[in-house]
């Protein structure tokens, strides 16, 4: 696999990299925006500006866009003309900040939350799935999760990584939008024994963050958060691919490209909220892979 290049540089932390419209867009949590570029950085656009931190995006059938706003716990909305508007309010909901999310085909929302204060370093509390429909309408379909982050919908099948349980859980989405019981998508070792995220870490064998959509196999490329890598994985959890960072950690990526054969790799030195804040050092990039994302 050829060295990843650098796509985009010079940035605070990015995550919910999503390849549409022959661009790739991103999320830029401490300079609070949205962007694109062409699939070489250039011609970089604001495509959104979201004060209290934006995370994970996708399309309502009709193109417009949803947007995680992580700090006041909202879904927000681009309508046509650019303005931004509130899909959802969650903050009845949610607990602790929103995390990355995935839009399916019929416009429903699939959002996880933290669960407790991470960047306070408080210990680990399982959170909650959130699904919210094509009105703004909102409910919990899922709990008990470690840290529901990287979300995909394939098919009626929703797979959601779970940063600090050592898995990737998959549930079936019933047809009025509940969910079946969760499965082991993918398990990399046993869930946590303590709360404290320190002594988890060292524990983790993959630190599933954020995910690609599915490729052409089947297999989903992870961000593996704390080993300085990305993975493709198998569904049950064999890793049949990486690529190794030594400087920087990767926290999301994405398949893409025109043709699906571009992985985009979301990458910083560390995830904390104070190293990060009012540093710029965060970089997107990308390399080439075999199997390309599934049509």
């Amino acid at each position: 696999m050829a060295e990843p290049t650098v796509v985009l540089e010079k940035l605070s932390f990015l995550e919910g990299p999503r390849w549409r419209g022959g661009r790739i867009w991103v999320s830029d949590f401490y300079t609070h925006r949205v962007l694109s570029a062409e699939p070489d950085g250039t011609d970089l656009r604001v495509e959104a500006t979201v004060p209290a931190q934006p995370s994970g995006t996708g399309l309502l059938p009709d193109g417009r866009m949803l947007i995680v706003s992580m700090r006041d716990q909202k879904i927000l909305r681009r309508e046509h003309d650019g303005t931004l508007v509130t899909h959802a309010d969650l903050s009845g909901l949610s607990r602790g900040m929103l995390n990355d999310m995935a839009v399916d085909r019929q416009g429903r929302c699939w959002v996880g939350c933290f669960g407790f204060d991470l960047m306070a370093g408080a210990d680990l509390e399982t959170a909650i799935v959130m699904r919210v429909d094509p009105d703004g309408a909102a409910e919990v379909v899922a709990d008990g999760m470690y840290f529901p982050n990287g979300t995909v919908v394939r098919d009626d099948t929703l797979i959601v990584a779970e940063s600090f349980g050592n898995r990737m859980s998959a549930f079936d989405i019933r047809p009025d939008g509940s969910l079946g019981g969760r499965r082991d998508w993918a398990r990399f070792g046993d869930l946590p024994t303590t709360r404290d995220i320190a002594e988890m870490l060292p524990g983790l064998a993959v630190a599933p963050d954020g995910i690609a959509e599915p490729d052409a196999e089947g297999a989903i490329w992870v961000a593996d958060a704390d080993h300085h890598r990305a993975v493709r994985v198998r569904e049950g959890g064999e890793i049949v691919e990486e690529v190794v960072l030594d400087d920087l950690q990767t926290y999301a990526v994405a398949l893409g490209g025109e043709d699906g054969r571009t992985l985009f790799l979301a990458c910083a030195p560390s995830f904390l909220e104070h190293e990060r804040r009012d540093t710029r050092d965060a970089v997107l990039l990308a390399t080439r892979v075999a199997v390309p994302l599934a049509s």
